[in-house]
């Protein structure tokens, strides 16, 4: 099969700066674009060829479609790759790019839009034979049926914004007398984050682990999954930490999530790196929570124990070669914990904006950065407060904690505050030391992490 002739990258950041980094080693001419806040940004300084596409806002830069296409064209690109978060999710510009005769580098505009709802999603995670959490079979149109579908159900429940993920709009309910409360609040910020107030419920589990599956696709018809990251440390519903292998997988779950991961992924039709989401219980049963059509943000961890680039496996299989490699050559070697630094105020993570006086990270030999700035930098308000990722690669979970903590305590960051100290303590803390993790695990223990109490703001508390 052709490679392509020239990759548009049609994001910022880190992410751009990497995907750069994989059209060079496959030695394919890259251009990235870039809104007005961002003209000194890293992953434009770094590219051989940038195109301005409008001002700072993103609906008017990163999130302009009919732009984004236009320079595609002008500069002779047959290719878009559109990183994660912006457009990577959005069956209408995948489609538009094929109205373009340009190649979106991930799944066709029809997978995305039938894993774009959540409510879809699980009817179709159900008819694949993939366990999902008992719920609302569909979108609650009234707070009547919220009501009878809650009382079947039995509190605890969560309310869930049909239309979008990131935590947006989640709301706990304990108890029958703030359903009312809640499914108003859910579907108004479901409506302010996504455009759609459609929402559905959840039993709640309590506790839940957040593991996910790694999937790819070719246009052959080949799906295999690459093993499972851990993601269950997260502040507002949001990963900061994320590690491969879990803790908690075994031979025996990572088999069984991987296949009922890679029966969905085929029964779409999917193409490309894709990511099946879980809850896990303590008895390890594992429930199917959402499938996102992108790269993931940690996927450096799968490529640490895989060997794998998937980046560049990405933009060989969207141009029509084969996966190179199978199923049964796939092995997880050694562990690999992810840590998000971001521009934010740890005791309330608001975003810090400013500009980066200095901007130094580890250089060491199992220790990776993948960053998006430099000294000099200007955090601004416009974009996600992601600085950059450090992954760390040890023989052991130990050694890669270790290795990591160490690799913390050697970056600095000034002109902006950082959640660098919370990542330390989260670290050193002996439940995680022990594996012991849950989605709650920030909040558990927010006392010794970030020196308060337990917020309390679950809806019913």
């Amino acid at each position: 099969m052709g490679m392509f002739k020239k990759i548009l990258i049609a994001n910022r950041g880190e992410i751009a700066v990497r995907i750069l980094k994989a059209c060079r080693e496959l030695g394919i001419p890259a251009a990235t674009v870039y809104s007005e806040a961002d003209r000194e940004a890293l992953h434009v300084v770094s590219s051989p060829e940038a195109h301005l596409i409008g001002p700072a806002p993103a609906l008017k830069s990163y999130l302009n479609m009919a732009e984004i296409i236009r320079v595609a064209r002008s500069c002779g690109a047959d290719a878009i790759h559109p990183g994660y978060g912006f457009l990577a999710e959005n069956a209408g510009f995948a489609g538009a790019c094929a109205g373009a005769g340009i190649a979106f580098i991930g799944p066709g505009p029809e997978a995305i839009a039938q894993m774009g709802l959540k409510v879809q999603s699980r009817r179709l995670a159900r008819e694949a034979g993939v366990p999902v959490v008992p719920g609302s079979g569909g979108a609650l149109e009234t707070l009547a049926e919220a009501r009878a579908q809650a009382s079947r159900l039995g509190y605890p429940v969560m309310l869930k914004a049909s239309a979008g993920g990131g935590g947006i709009g989640l709301q706990l309910v304990l108890r029958e007398e703030n359903l009312e409360r809640a499914y108003k609040t859910c579907r108004e910020r479901a409506a302010a984050g996504f455009g759609n107030p459609g929402v559905y419920l959840e039993k709640y589990i309590a506790r839940p682990r957040h593991v996910e599956i790694q999937v790819f696709a070719d246009k052959q018809g080949n799906v295999i999954y690459l093993g499972e990251r851990e993601c269950s440390v997260q502040r507002r519903h949001q990963k900061i930490m994320e590690e491969s292998p879990s803790p908690l997988a075994d031979d025996v779950l990572r088999a069984r999530m991987g296949e009922d991961a890679v029966r969905l992924a085929g029964s779409i039709g999917y193409l490309g790196a894709g990511t099946v989401e879980f809850l896990v219980d303590d008895a390890k049963n594992h429930y199917f929570l959402e499938m996102n059509t992108r790269l993931q943000v940690e996927h450096p961890v799968t490529e640490t124990v895989t060997g794998i680039d998937l980046v560049i496996e990405q933009i060989r299989v969207a141009a029509g070669c084969p996966l190179s490699v199978r199923q049964e050559d796939v092995k997880i070697k050694g562990h690999s914990l992810e840590c998000r630094l971001y521009a934010e105020d740890p005791s309330n993570f608001r975003p810090s904006t400013g500009v980066l006086e200095e901007a130094r990270f580890p250089a060491a030999e199992k220790i990776r950065v993948d960053r998006g700035v430099q000294r000099g930098y200007r955090v601004t308000p416009y974009y996600d407060s992601l600085l950059a990722k450090v992954i760390s690669r040890g023989d052991t979970r130990e050694e890669s904690l270790d290795l990591m903590r160490d690799a913390l305590k050697e970056i600095k960051i000034t002109g902006v505050k950082t959640n660098i100290d919370l990542l330390i303590k989260v670290i050193a803390h002996p439940e995680f030391r022990k594996g012991n993790l849950s989605t709650d695990f920030i909040e558990r223990f927010a006392g010794c992490l970030l020196g308060r109490a337990s917020s309390g703001k679950a809806v019913g508390n």
